[in-house]
């Protein structure tokens, strides 16, 4: 299996990356094809296929910030069970957070993820890819080591169109297993930064930002 990053929406591995998340994913939660085209050319955000047998069977984004000492994953796809897709793309990942960490001079707090509850999103079939179904997807977070923070969790949708998007915690790996507060700030200061590419934001999600700024830290809770 190959770990190869796509960079351009003209690259062919990008369209079987695209057409895996529209079958896989909601609508409101896939950027539309066309308006990848700058995001995937940022040098800060990493976009990654796992290819085996010339054909993409699985994919990851991430993105690391320096300055603020967190990774973010946003999405992994696993097209088939049984091929380890899903231990190949963490590992592969794991080894390039370090190399930007190492090249950053920065050593990681931990890393955010948003992470479906089953309960909330029983509706959607998630490409029919069990592995991908979120009662899964979340136990298996949960055994890394991720936990949900304490907050009710909306994100603005990814169509453009300013709605909340509900039915998901907002999660935490944290380096150090030992940590179950986080500082509200740093919390504030990323969602602040991973969410200015989408001008439209809801006043839920404006709402949420404004309690998170009263609070001083935030509990990690089990997932």
């Amino acid at each position: 299996m190959e770990y190869v990053r796509v960079k351009s929406i003209e690259d062919p591995n990008f369209a079987a990356m695209h057409g895996m998340m529209t079958k896989i994913f909601p609508p409101e939660e896939v950027l539309a094809y066309e308006l990848w085209k700058e995001p995937i050319a940022d040098p800060s955000i990493h976009v990654y296929v796992a290819i085996e047998g010339g054909e993409v069977v699985g994919a990851t984004e991430y993105r690391y910030y320096p300055e603020l000492r967190v990774a973010m994953t946003d999405f992994t796809i696993i097209s088939a069970l049984s091929k380890g897709i899903g231990r190949f793309l963490f590992v592969e990942r794991q080894k390039d957070l370090v190399r930007l960490q190492a090249a950053s001079g920065s050593v990681a707090h931990g890393m955010f993820a948003e992470i479906y509850n089953p309960q909330a999103t029983a509706s959607h079939s998630f490409g029919e890819v069990l592995a991908m179904h979120p009662a899964v997807r979340r136990e298996v977070l949960s055994h890394l080591g991720y936990r949900k923070l304490d907050i009710t969790y909306v994100h603005p949708s990814w169509d453009h169109e300013g709605k909340a998007v509900t039915g998901l915690d907002l999660g935490f790996l944290p380096a150090d297993h030992a940590t179950t507060h986080i500082p509200a700030s740093l919390v504030t200061a990323f969602l602040k930064t991973y969410y200015e590419v989408l001008p439209n934001k809801p006043k839920e999600w404006l709402n949420m930002i404004a309690e998170l700024e009263t609070r001083s830290d935030i509990e990690l809770m089990p997932l």
